[in-house]
């Protein structure tokens, strides 16, 4: 045996392997929280079954699921990537969480790289999840695969951006009561469940604009009707990723 077979190599570990330590333990606490859940799985699917079931909201020629299904999607998004996401790092802000990993090898980025990678984890389980049960309802969705991950994708961004800038700009009890506040708002008014025409002319088009619509008619055009891209939609997804995200680079507080 040499000497210095045992010798401790002190020193962080590479950065790609701590990212990806940190997004998976995102993601584990992630999905043991039982609000969480609540919020990214239960909900989605409970709106989705029972609406495709039982005939409350008129959603136009054509069977409900087909509606109703590109709509649950948008909404499993923004449950992760703006609800969850804010309440989480809210109270992780609050309790001083964010301040020591902040003061770790991993750098401020780093964790807000793992966070997004934990998001995208759960939302491609969610996807996973409510395209099936889609698919039990009889859904049969058209268009291109790639428009629908573009979309999501712009999604993401959008809700996440906006989802930090309300973490790291409020007190974590406020976070918690804004975020389910905005989460039951957009999902009465943003085309999730209640077509936007349903609404009146001058509410729709202030209606249109907000990041869940873009979303939820954006996948709608393709998955319903084979639209070969919604940029419109894709658009003002866009806008709302670029104003989030930057919002909460220039806001955003570790303490």
């Amino acid at each position: 045996m040499s000497a210095g077979t045992y010798t401790p190599r002190p020193g962080a570990a590479p950065l790609p392997r701590m990212i990806a330590a940190q997004a998976a333990l995102e993601t584990r606490m992630l999905l043991r929280n039982g609000e969480q859940l609540l919020l990214t799985v239960v909900i989605p699917t409970l709106l989705l079954v029972l609406f495709s079931a039982v005939d409350i909201v008129d959603t136009g020629t054509g069977e409900p699921v087909d509606f109703l299904a590109p709509g649950v999607l948008a909404l499993a998004v923004m449950s992760t990537a703006f609800t969850g996401q804010a309440i989480a790092t809210g109270f992780e802000r609050r309790y001083g969480v964010l301040k020591r990993l902040g003061a770790s090898p991993l750098p401020r980025w780093g964790l807000m790289t793992a966070k997004t990678i934990s998001v995208l984890v759960t939302e491609v389980l969610q996807i996973v999840l409510l395209t099936v049960i889609a698919f039990a309802l009889g859904w049969s969705p058209e268009g291109s695969p790639f428009a629908v991950l573009l979309l999501l994708a712009l999604g993401t961004v959008a809700f996440s951006g906006l989802g930090l800038l309300m973490a790291g700009t409020l007190k974590a009890e406020a976070t918690l009561a804004a975020a389910n506040l905005v989460f039951l708002l957009l999902l009465v008014g943003g085309g999730v469940i209640v077509p936007l025409d349903k609404f009146p002319d001058a509410a729709r088009s202030a209606l249109g604009l907000l990041p869940i619509s873009a979303l939820s008619d954006g996948l709608r055009d393709v998955l319903q009707h084979g639209t070969a891209m919604p940029w419109g939609d894709a658009a003002v997804l866009a806008v709302w990723a670029v104003l989030g995200l930057g919002a909460a680079a220039r806001f955003f507080r570790w303490e």
